[in-house]
């Protein structure tokens, strides 16, 4: 990277952190949060957000190949068997469909809004059937694990959460424009921080929660910049750095 490159990314750096210090303003959202506790250390955290962050884009050739090489839900890291409750009213669509998420997943319709939202990696089957109405802050399921343990020590507890079109049930969008919760300060009481994944061609590009762009499954990889920071350094040969984009 150019000296002059480097000290564009340390500005750009700079005014992205300022921007932050704001509560940035978004129209008004359909969706409520789905849990009935709020926030803190004992009860849920954000995770990881929607988007194009650091850890999607290192996998976005196998994890996240399949919906653009971003993120495409809201990790909200729980401990096994938090309740979990719906988002909206809606129609059950499909339990343990072709959507991912392991070991389980429910996906509902909310007609009124045109959207789904997919519920992922929960701890069992949810008690409902396809056609089931269900109301806003109805318990539908239990958070579970990604590996599928709920071990205290070697597991991955948390609620992979989508919006998705109700049509197709392919494209995916946005939590953070969708769901009403102040989304800035969960950012900074998670363990996620601010770990976007820059393109340096246009460096203030997908650097917000709201700034992120949709995806379909199946669909082109977004995210695959000719120059990019964060980079991987992985050591070094014969006293120079060896750099690795991806």
């Amino acid at each position: 990277m150019s000296f002059w490159r480097f000290l564009l990314l340390i500005a750009v750096l700079l005014g992205t952190a300022a921007a932050f210090a704001q509560e940035t303003a978004v129209p008004e959202r359909p969706f409520s949060l789905p849990f009935a506790s709020p926030p803190g250390p004992d009860t849920w955290l954000l995770g990881q957000p929607y988007g194009n962050t650091t850890g999607a884009y290192n996998q976005r050739f196998t994890t996240y190949g399949a919906s653009g090489g971003i993120h495409f839900g809201v990790d909200l890291a729980a401990p096994c068997g938090t309740e979990i409750v719906a988002i909206a009213d809606g129609v059950v669509f499909m339990v343990d469909g072709p959507f991912g998420s392991p070991p389980h997943n429910l996906m509902i319709d909310h007609p009124e809004t045109g959207y789904a939202s997919m519920y992922g990696h929960l701890f069992a089957p949810p008690d409902l059937q396809p056609g089931e109405v269900v109301t806003r802050g109805q318990v539908i399921a239990l958070s579970g694990d990604s590996a599928g343990t709920c071990s205290p020590t070697g597991g991955r507890p948390h609620l992979h959460l989508e919006i998705r079109d109700i049509a197709t049930h392919r494209r995916k969008y946005n939590p953070h424009l969708l769901i009403e919760a102040n989304w800035d300060s969960l950012a900074l009481l998670g363990p996620f921080g601010n770990s976007f994944q820059r393109d340096l061609t246009d460096p203030r590009k997908w650097q917000s929660l709201y700034d992120q762009p949709e995806v379909t499954t199946a669909g082109p990889i977004v995210n695959d910049f000719a120059e990019t920071w964060p980079q991987s350094w992985r050591g070094s040969r014969g006293g120079e750095w060896l750099v690795v984009s991806g």
